[in-house]
């Protein structure tokens, strides 16, 4: 019997237009789709500032996690594509922060641009709820 997907929101509504969701659940597994630093209005919270865009992807990583009954400590696997190396090894720090008991395997991939204006980093990541070690 194939478990059913559960698509996550945060209790948001969705558009039907969209033809992807920000996460989608199956048993204990959580797939994150590329998601960039923007805020509730789609805006780039921080212009220039690839860490800070990182912070705000995993803040929003961590309450769509929190709403499955999970967190960051949870993701296994991530998908880093950024548009600059300018400050990109400061996106480890964020990553420390995030990632407190366990850390994921990842990959980064430079790309000539994004599709949303101003991003200079989308990261997509794959969780297993309840896979992260005890603190």
């Amino acid at each position: 019997m194939q478990e059913a997907r559960e698509i996550l929101t945060q209790g948001k509504s969705w558009p039907d237009r969209y033809t992807y969701v920000p996460a989608l659940r199956i048993g204990n597994m959580v797939w994150l789709s590329g998601t960039t630093g923007t805020d509730e209005a789609g805006t780039i919270t921080a212009p220039g500032d690839i860490v800070e865009q990182t912070r705000q992807i995993f803040r929003k990583f961590d309450a769509l996690l929190k709403a499955a009954g999970g967190s960051c400590n949870d993701i296994v696997q991530t998908h880093d594509f950024f548009v600059t190396t300018e400050n990109y090894a400061g996106t480890a720090d964020v990553r420390r922060e995030f990632f407190t008991t366990a850390r994921p395997t990842s990959s980064g991939v430079k790309v000539a641009g994004l599709l949303r204006k101003d991003a200079l980093i989308e990261i997509s990541a794959m969780a297993v709820i309840g896979s992260a070690p005890a603190a």
